[in-house]
Parts: structure tokens; C-alpha cells; sequence
């Protein structure tokens, strides 16, 4: 262990220690840093510290925030699981990427022809393959079912996880849709560990890939299920979080095991000494959720409005943290307006990979060195669920303004919300978007149409649909 210790130390990490911002260019064509993209699933858009929780206990989170740079306006692809986890892969928006909505249980894709993220999109692990990374996908999939359509097959040489959107963290059963069924994978043998956490199983593996990988640089997709219901964090935080009411107590327990186990990986990372070149990444993959069995409730959205399933800000804006020690500047903000795709672009720069041109993320590395610089996109848009705008619901932003067609808002206790066909607001002045301005703002209402529409029409033609 001491050897391999001190091997990646000098062969690897020692190339990005101390090294000051303007010589990124030199030291990237050096070495290949290692890359874990981490993850969560259905967090809140304030709920870890750094963004602004006051009841929750996120160290670990925090501590990338503080050794790293944190972005304030970072939004998910989509407001659920498969598109926006489509988005992080492809570089592209879900549409775009061949995934309009969840991809359905096996049993049903049978039926509607709906597999997941087709087979010809260039996923990040296939994109660093070619530059000699060993790529693992350790946690949630939900990508597709059929052989060619698993992690295997969409560019990862290990997968450790469930292929379907969630199992209890225990018997590693899906029980959300369909019948029953164990959902625990080894690429594709299907493996059974009874009654341990499925956290704590993520956290090993992770381990395990970080230790076998001595002499090639390591991509590891860290997908949790948490905190998405069933809210099963461990009597340790359980008891931790006893004062507060449900459900914040069972989603805050969920979320601070999650914090945990984040943090017994980056502890590893400096025990092998390979901290200093090792990029890492963290998000969720939208806002929290409403649904019944999260207790309709649990997560924070803070000032923002919305949740899961809604494209208000509450469904999209998410926490979004970068760090890599020497490249990124530590304990740094970023206002500027990104987006889940612009990570493909970013670890396709910092890698030194081939990026594709026919993608919509931006590489991030502008911006991150340089705060004063204007975000990358200056319009981005959101469609999920079909490619028909006339019932999918979907949304575009230009500058400080947002149109959302289609709106929902979950509610909670299944309640129903009779909502405006379009919604225009104007973030600067409204971040709660309490009010539509589509009526008395009708030029910049049609302004924001205009390019909704030529955006889909150009998306529809391409995808034939």
C-alpha cells in the first residue's frame, strides 16, 4: 500500500501541487487527472451548508465547497432522473440526447419501444476511454435495461449498482413500479449483499476501483440514490436529527449519511496521495421532491420556487461544486449561469480528451479561473417528457429572463395547481417567481417564444420526430 502511495504521488499528483492558475494550459498536457463525478439525487437546491441550510450537518460537501469553487446559478438538464443523468452524459440537452423522459421499467420499454439513452450517443465514458481511462459507474443507472443499453455497453468497464431509479437501501429491492424486483448488479451479474446500506456498499467500491487503479488514470461515475425516497439514512443520523419533524428528520438523516460517505472517499484520495490530481465533482441531478413516498415533503428549495418534475427554479437550480487542487481556485463563487452539460466540455478540456462539436455544454474552465468572465451560455433550454411542446413542459432563459410553457408545480398531498399555460419572469427582480409577467410584458413573452420555438423546431427536424 505504501508503495503504490508513494507511486501515484510522484508519478501523478505532484505534476498540479502549488501551481499557479495561468500554468493550467502547460501542466494539462503533463498527466491525465483521475475524475469522480459524484452525483445526488432529488437534494434540495439550498440543502448543504455552504448553500445555505442552517438545520443539516454536510461537512464533507462543504469541504469541497471550501477546497473548490461553487456555483449559484448551475441548473440541472431536467427536472427528473433519466434526462437530466442523459444531460451530464451526452454534453447535450436530454432531447438532443435521444431521452425525453424516465426511462421506463423493462416490462414497459418492451411495450413502448422506450430503452434509455440510445446506443449511438457518446456518453463521458466513452469520450475518455480513447485517452486510456478506466471508467466505473458506481450507484444509480436508470439509462436503459437492455444489454446494450447497461453501463457496459454505453463505455464502462465496471458498473457496480441498480440499473432501475431506485431500490430500498437494504434488500436492494425496486419496488416503485411493476413487480417487486432485486436490483443489484456486478456489470451484469446480478449480486446480493442482504441488509447492508447500499451507501456503504458505494463507498467501498469506490475504494476498491480507486485502489486497483494503479497505473492508469480512473473516471468514476458516483451516482447515489440518496436522498431519493425510500429516506433510509442510519440510526446514527436518525438520532442525530431527533428534534426536528418529519420529514425533514428522515430526509436530513439520508442526506448527512450521504455527506458521510463522500467523505470516506475523500479521505482514501489523501491517504493514496492522490488528492492533488484528482478532479471532483458534485451535484444533484435536480430539486427535491413533493412525492408521497418522500413523505411529500423533506427537502428545501430555499427562496426558489418549485421542486422536482417543475421547471421553476426549485426544479433546476441545483448545487454544483468543482474541485481540483492547483487548477481550481479554492473557497471561490461563481454567479454565472452553467449548466449540467457543461461538465462533459470541462473534464473533455482538463483531461485532455476529444470533445465532439455537436454538443451544447461549454467547457466551464473560463469562468472558474476567471469570475469576472460572462457565462458561456447566453440562451438555454429546457423540454421534457415528448418532443411535442404543445404538453411537454419546457422553458428558456435569456439574460435575466425566463419563459416556462406547460407549467406545473407539484404541490404536495397530490394536490392540484391551476397554473398559467405560459409563465415570464424576470429572475433579477423575482427569484421566487411570484409574478407572470407574460401579460403585461407581451414583446419580451414573444421575444423568448420566438427562440423557444425555432429551438425545438431545429431539435424536432434533427431527432425526426
Amino acid at each position: 500500500m505504501g508503495v503504490f502511495k508513494n507511486a501515484i504521488t510522484i508519478g501523478l499528483g505532484i505534476l498540479f501541487i502549488s501551481l499557479p492558475l495561468n500554468a493550467y494550459a502547460q501542466t494539462t498536457t503533463k498527466g491525465r487527472p483521475n475524475v469522480i463525478v459524484i452525483m445526488t439525487d432529488d437534494q434540495g437546491s439550498i440543502d448543504l451548508n455552504s448553500y445555505g441550510a442552517t438545520d443539516l450537518y454536510t461537512p464533507n460537501m462543504d469541504r469541497l465547497a471550501k477546497e473548490g469553487v461553487r456555483f449559484t446559478q448551475f441548473y440541472a438538464g431536467a427536472p427528473v432522473c433519466s434526462p437530466s443523468r442523459a444531460a451530464l452524459m451526452t454534453g447535450k440537452t436530454n432531447l438532443r440526447a435521444g431521452l425525453e423522459g424516465n426511462v421506463p421499467i423493462p416490462e414497459r420499454a418492451e411495450k413502448s419501444g422506450e430503452y434509455g439513452l440510445p446506443t449511438e450517443q457518446i456518453t463521458m465514458a466513452e469520450m475518455l476511454k480513447p485517452n486510456g481511462y478506466y471508467t466505473a459507474l458506481i450507484g444509480k443507472w436508470h439509462l436503459g435495461h437492455r444489454e446494450q443499453n447497461l453501463p457496459n455497453g454505453q463505455g464502462f468497464d465496471y458498473f457496480f449498482g441498480h440499473q432501475r431509479g431506485c431500490i430500498d437501501n437494504y434488500s436492494h429491492t425496486f419496488y416503485w413500479d411493476g413487480p417487486n424486483k432485486h436490483d443489484l448488479y456486478r456489470n451484469m451479474e446480478e449480486v446480493y449483499y442482504d441488509g447492508e446500506h447500499f451507501t456503504d456498499l458505494m463507498a467501498e467500491e469506490v475504494k476498491q476501483v480507486i485502489n486497483h487503479r494503479r497505473n492508469e488514470p480512473f473516471f468514476i461515475y458516483w451516482a447515489f440514490n440518496a436522498p431519493h425516497y425510500p429516506y433510509q439514512g442510519t440510526t446514527k443520523w436518525l438520532d442525530y436529527y431527533k428534534n426536528l419533524p418529519t420529514p425533514r428528520k428522515e430526509y436530513a438523516a439520508f442526506v448527512s449519511n450521504t455527506d458521510e460517505k463522500i467523505g470516506i472517499v475523500l479521505d482514501y484520495l489523501d491517504e493514496m496521495g492522490l488528492a492533488e490530481n484528482t478532479i471532483v465533482i458534485f451535484q444533484s441531478d435536480h430539486g427535491h421532491s413533493l412525492e408521497e413516498r418522500a413523505f411529500w415533503g423533506g427537502g428545501n428549495a430555499g427562496p426558489y420556487r418549485g421542486s422536482k418534475f417543475s421547471l421553476f427554479e426549485g426544479g433546476i437550480r441545483v448545487p454544483a461544486i468543482i474541485r481540483y487542487p492547483g487548477v481550481v481556485p479554492a473557497n471561490e463563487v461563481r454567479d454565472q449561469l452553467s449548466m449540467e452539460m457543461d461538465w462533459f466540455s470541462t473534464i473533455g478540456e482538463l483531461t485532455n480528451s476529444e470533445v465532439g462539436d455537436n454538443i451544447d455544454g461549454k467547457s466551464l474552465m473560463p469562468i472558474i479561473l476567471d469570475g469576472k468572465k460572462e457565462s458561456r451560455h447566453e440562451v438555454v433550454h429546457w423540454q421534457f417528457g415528448n418532443y411535442d411542446d404543445k404538453t411537454a413542459q419546457w422553458a428558456v432563459r435569456k439574460g435575466s429572463w425566463k419563459l416556462i410553457g406547460n407549467v406545473n408545480e407539484p404541490s404536495g398531498q397530490g394536490a392540484k395547481k391551476n397554473l398559467d399555460k405560459l409563465f415570464l419572469v424576470n429572475l433579477d427582480k423575482d427569484i421566487g417567481e411570484k409574478n407572470n409577467l407574460a401579460k403585461s410584458n407581451p414583446k419580451k413573452k414573444d421575444e423568448l417564444l420566438q427562440l423557444h420555438n425555432s429551438w425545438i423546431k431545429s431539435v424536432r427536424s434533427e431527432m425526426k420526430q
